[in-house]
């Protein structure tokens, strides 16, 4: 009998060792891939074990693992076992007065990244942000952005996915098509933009414009763009999503962010299957929680053959040279950022 197809969802694991009854239920319902948070995080072996077991118990040693490891506020791997990348901030005030000296910290920094998520087997980060921050809006973005002049983003950004790549680990480009003028926090409640079409166009979506084709995949926003789509945020909007494919030209894999955030609502399995039939080539249900995760993987249908396309498309394929130095990378990026 041949193994069922993996579902278009990434799905949370509830600790740092897969419990038998996720064993149980990924090999009924198999993930396309799993996202770690600190709650599966204690040492590099332990984390090591936990990624082989999840791949063991989906039969597939290539399944996507991803990690949030912006830098700054939102890291999953901390010291003392990893380096505590600083945030994204830091590189665009270097760029004020060094363009130069920022966009190759910016690459060293995401390198040394994907030195530490490879060796333990993480092959996706969830960065670069790209959003710009605006005033009034909530403070959730603040120093994860690189700067508000979508210029100094698209430089900087487009400087972490090459590090990234080069490095072997796959970047997500967050949060699309543009998290910044958001006046609550997505994680709380629904954020509500009405800025007119032609302005997010020529502003909070360039970065995301100018890094289409850099071979990321991207993550989508919970946000209503009333101008585009009164009604569903755009994770769950057709609308929004055609726009992200045509006018921002984007070819790449759509993520959902967390269908957990209270910026949706509704059961999971819904949430889940709707964020598909809007165009996302997979969701994420980051919870770790069973019940939730079941009714997703339940309701989500297998990756589809136009999106295992993107995805195939975007795997970095060879692994990095052997070459890399990382204590002259860490010396190199400390001079630049002093």
């Amino acid at each position: 009998m041949p193994a069922p197809e993996p579902r278009a969802a990434i799905v949370g694991l509830a600790g740092p060792e897969l419990s038998a009854e996720e064993v149980r239920l990924f090999r009924r319902l198999p993930p396309f891939g799993a996202i770690l948070f600190a709650r599966n995080v204690v040492e590099p072996a332990q984390v090591a074990a936990l990624i082989a077991a999840f791949r063991a118990a989906l039969g597939r040693a290539g399944a996507p693992v991803l990690v949030d490891q912006e830098g700054g506020r939102v890291v999953r791997l901390r010291p003392p076992h990893w380096r505590h990348p600083p945030p994204a901030a830091r590189f665009g005030a270097l760029y004020t007065r060094d363009p130069r000296a920022a966009r190759r910290a910016a690459f060293l920094n995401a390198r040394l990244i994907a030195e530490d998520l490879r060796a333990l087997g993480v092959t996706v980060c969830c960065a670069p942000v790209l959003d710009l921050p605006a005033e009034g809006a909530d403070p959730v973005i603040g120093d994860r952005a690189f700067a508000a002049d979508p210029r100094v983003v698209s430089s900087l950004g487009r400087a972490v996915i090459r590090g990234l790549r080069a490095g072997g680990v796959i970047p997500v480009m967050k949060h699309i098509p543009g998290h910044g003028r958001a006046r609550v926090d997505s994680h709380l409640a629904l954020p509500v933009v009405e800025a007119p079409a032609e302005e997010i166009l020529a502003h909070d979506a360039r970065p995301f414009a100018a890094l289409a084709g850099e071979g990321g995949w991207a993550m989508t926003a919970h946000i209503l763009y009333t101008t585009w789509d009164d009604r569903l945020p755009a994770t769950l909007s057709a609308r929004v999503l055609r726009v992200i494919r045509r006018q921002l030209g984007f070819g790449g894999p759509l993520v959902s962010d967390d269908l957990a955030m209270q910026a949706l609502s509704g059961p999971p399995g819904e949430l889940a299957l709707a964020a598909i039939s809007a165009g996302c080539d997979a969701v994420l249900e980051c919870s770790g929680e069973g019940a939730r995760t079941e009714a997703v993987l339940a309701a989500t249908p297998p990756v589809s053959r136009t999106s295992a396309a993107r995805f195939a498309a975007s795997a970095c394929g060879a692994l990095p040279c052997a070459g890399f130095s990382r204590a002259r990378a860490e010396a190199a990026l400390a001079a630049l950022i002093a």
